[in-house]
């Protein structure tokens, strides 16, 4: 799967994958929906993103923990 918004500089943010080549990392969008926001909302605090910067690192996102084991825990 390509990624087309989706940045890595070593130079940038120390090497998180950002968006857009922008000071705003995947981490970043991806927590603000995990918190509730909505996309405008999201676009609202960091205008610099369009709606398909979110949609595309929340992809990415699922694509990184896809390639990954996670410690759980166990239900009781």
């Amino acid at each position: 799967m390509a990624f087309e918004r989706i940045t890595v500089n070593p130079r940038q943010m120390g090497g998180l994958p950002c968006i857009r080549g922008l000071r705003i990392p995947v981490a970043t969008v991806v927590g603000m929906v995990a918190d509730g926001m909505t996309t405008d909302e999201i676009i609202a605090d960091l205008p610099d993103l369009e709606s398909a910067d979110v949609a595309e690192a929340l992809r990415y996102a699922a694509e990184a923990v896809r390639e990954r084991e996670l410690p759980l825990r166990r239900g009781a």
